[in-house]
């Protein structure tokens, strides 16, 4: 599966430090196969000559609005496409996300979705001629050194403080992400006991005004040295203050320090809170876009 990965590389412009896909190891591949539940039934391999030329997954949660998306993926060797290799991984994912559906009981709030860079060529065709539609994208941004941050320009409001989130920060952080979300479509339910369960607090960072959290940034170190920014978020009521731009600052110096040399975050191109601009102002370039496809179940 890995082989199959660097094969598709070069022909769909992978970007290989990418934090929303990259390029994944034997180690990572296998542990997000074993989140996949029932693996042997949810995960397909295409086989040729004994080697494994492509292999797709279905995974599946329920968004904010009650509407459960079952996402399929699929990657094929570039030697082996316009064969009917790629329709027929197609057919199988939407067929068992079918019988899955029927199983859930789902039938009335289910959708079929796939994933396509914007580079994808060959997959964004496929989709596109089997009756899928964009719905959204997000694009992903990279800040290639960490040492070149402008010096200052973090300066907050006076009464308004940052610094790390701990334990018993972990609610108010928590909702203050899922509020920012409130009127975001196609946003995944995020349980409290999710948050807690994969927190890695060394680089996060929050913003106070007086003793109310007003803003976060959830910042982790990735392997290659590469930071993230998976989390930049301020209560509506605060926002226009300067507050995302200091704690962005405060989170990308954490992560240096922590010893990240560049940074990724991601970010919906439907944004309303102009937040390209201010990763731009702060040395961020747009690296590449990813597009989720949807396709209704009939």
């Amino acid at each position: 599966m890995v082989a199959v990965r660097l094969g598709c590389a070069e022909r769909d412009r992978v970007d290989a430090h990418s934090v929303v896909e990259g390029l994944p190891t034997a180690a990572e591949i296998a542990e997000a196969s074993a989140k996949v539940e029932e693996p042997s039934k949810n995960q397909v391999l295409v086989m040729h000559a004994g080697s494994v030329v492509g292999y797709a997954t279905i995974r599946w949660w329920q968004e904010r609005d009650d509407t459960w998306l079952y996402l399929h993926r699929g990657y094929l060797l570039p030697e082996h496409r316009r064969q009917g290799i790629g329709s027929a991984m197609l057919d199988w994912a939407e067929g068992r996300i079918r019988r899955l559906v029927e199983q859930h009981g789902t039938v009335r709030t289910a959708v079929i979705g796939a994933n396509a860079m914007a580079s994808e060529q060959d997959a964004t065709s496929l989709l596109l001629t089997a009756g899928y539609r964009r719905v959204f994208s997000l694009v992903e941004l990279g800040l290639g050194d960490l040492r070149l941050l402008p010096d200052g320009g973090g300066e907050l409001p006076p009464g308004m403080r940052t610094g790390p989130i701990g334990t018993s920060d972990y609610r108010a952080a928590w909702r203050t992400v899922v509020d920012s979300y409130a009127d975001a479509g196609f946003t995944p339910q995020w349980p409290f006991q999710d948050f807690v369960d994969n927190a890695d607090p060394a680089c996060w960072r929050a913003a106070w005004n007086g003793r109310d959290m007003v803003g976060v940034a959830l910042c982790s170190l990735r392997r290659h040295d590469v930071g993230e920014v998976e989390e930049l978020s301020v209560r509506a009521d605060h926002r226009r203050l300067g507050i995302g731009r200091a704690l962005l600052l405060d989170g990308l110096r954490s992560l240096h320090e922590q010893g990240a040399t560049t940074a990724r975050l991601f970010t919906g191109t439907a944004n309303p809170h102009r937040s390209f601009d201010l990763y731009e102002s702060v040395g961020f370039q747009r690296r590449n876009e990813y597009v989720r496809y949807r396709k209704p179940l009939a």
